[in-house]
């Protein structure tokens, strides 16, 4: 069942979500905004059961008795790990509608659009890390490390999200959102590594150079605020972008409170924490 929902607002988009009875709806920890009082909230640190499952079940792939038992603690263990090591949150929040239909709403954590992504078990969904916000029991969280030779020499992207199996998944952005398709601009766009928020599998993520070693090369780099690299984008599918980048959203903070440490040059020269 489609997950019915809403996406509500302007400069801070909200997304408003309407559950059947028994239906289950998960979310990263802090994304909750509000709930009914007929909908219950658990946390967890494991992410659903690819049947599906309700918190509080063990899921259907696991079996029965001690082993049953230890290779989902073992499988939960691994999952921690690995959004630990992504810098996602730990925890996952489960809301399921008890006597009756129940509203639950959820946020952003910075000033942006929402979309809510169909996925239909044919195709994988990549986001941004931070970009999930809610999703049906249905839809499978993981993480996906992009190779090491575009994820070091890029800096941004290494880390993403993935989204697989089947039903509604809501993601969330800085700025506005703009959907485009390689296949429609020769097969291969490029652009700020800052900029992606989410595309679908098939799309050939990489990171590349901007310019050589050379005076034009050295002058994109210190003077046009890119940095040494630019993310390309290949294939047939859906890319979004956002028009705000999380450090150009700081940048603009810190130059408005008088704290701007970046100087004239920019790019490669930015002294910013993180």
């Amino acid at each position: 069942m489609t997950l019915r929902q809403e996406i509500v607002g302007n400069a801070m988009q909200m997304a408003v979500v309407n559950l059947t009875p028994g239906q289950t709806v998960y979310c990263e920890a802090g994304k909750f905004l509000f709930k009914t009082a007929n909908v219950s909230m658990e946390t967890r640190l494991s992410g659903p059961g690819r049947d599906g499952g309700a918190p509080g079940g063990q899921g259907g792939g696991a079996g029965g008795g001690m082993g049953g038992m230890l290779r989902q603690a073992m499988g939960t263990a691994m999952q921690v790990g690995q959004r630990a090591l992504a810098g996602e949150s730990l925890a996952f929040q489960y809301f399921t509608s008890t006597g009756g239909e129940g509203t639950v709403g959820f946020a952003g954590v910075l000033p942006g659009e929402m979309r809510a992504l169909e996925l239909t078990g044919s195709r994988a969904w990549f986001a941004e890390k931070d970009a999930f916000v809610a999703a049906e029991s249905t839809v499978d969280f993981g993480i996906a490390f992009q190779g090491g030779r575009s994820g070091m020499s890029g800096g941004e992207g290494f880390v993403l999200e993935k989204f697989t199996g089947t039903g509604t998944v809501i993601i969330c952005g800085a700025g506005n959102f703009i959907d485009l398709n390689p296949a429609d601009f020769g097969g291969r766009i490029e652009v700020d590594t800052g900029c992606i928020v989410a595309f679908e599998e098939g799309i050939e993520y990489g990171v590349q150079r901007i310019g050589g070693l050379n005076r034009q090369g050295l002058m994109n780099a210190v003077f046009g605020g890119e940095g040494l690299s630019l993310a390309t984008l290949e294939g047939n599918g859906r890319v979004i972008l956002q028009s705000l980048t999380i450090e150009g959203l700081a940048n603009a903070l810190r130059k408005a409170q008088g704290g701007d440490k970046q100087g004239p040059t920019g790019g490669l020269f930015s002294t910013h924490a993180g």
